[in-house]
């Protein structure tokens, strides 16, 4: 399985516009099907993320990062970001994507995206954790150069 994740292509615009601040709005992710059909010039707002899983143990919108880190790779030229596990647990699920975005905002019109992470194939929980590793190459990176 080859675990991929990619910036969405106008985070570089959010953020210099001020739309997102890592330090201080709620950056949060939910988990989508494989039906979801990332598109990176096209998708900027969480209004365009359909197929949102649902299933026993997951809550709709994700979950809320905590510690999310940010932090430039001088030998790659990218910022990555990275964040603690997070985990489903007790859940019976199935997803493929997971999609970062900031929930700060008050309308899903408005919630800027961040990025994705492609799983490779479908990963399913049943009546167990869901867990995403950041620890695993699960990083997004944003190329500065």
């Amino acid at each position: 399985m080859t675990v991929t994740a990619k910036a969405y292509g106008k985070l570089t615009e959010h953020i210099f516009k001020g739309l997102i601040d890592f330090e201080n709005d709620y950056i949060r992710g939910m988990l989508c099907t494989n039906e979801y059909i990332p598109n990176q010039d096209t998708h900027d707002f969480k209004d365009d993320v359909t197929h949102e899983v649902s299933g026993d143990g997951y809550i709709l919108a994700g979950k809320l990062l905590e510690n999310v880190v940010l932090a430039y790779d001088a030998a790659t030229n990218t910022f990555k970001i990275t964040a603690d596990d997070l985990i489903w647990a007790s859940s019976t699920i199935t997803a493929r994507y997971l999609v970062i975005y900031d929930a700060t905002p008050a309308s899903d019109t408005i919630r800027p995206l961040i990025g994705y992470v492609d799983f490779g194939e479908d990963l399913a929980s049943s009546g167990g954790s869901f867990t995403v590793e950041w620890t695993d190459g699960t990083v997004i990176e944003c190329p500065v150069a």
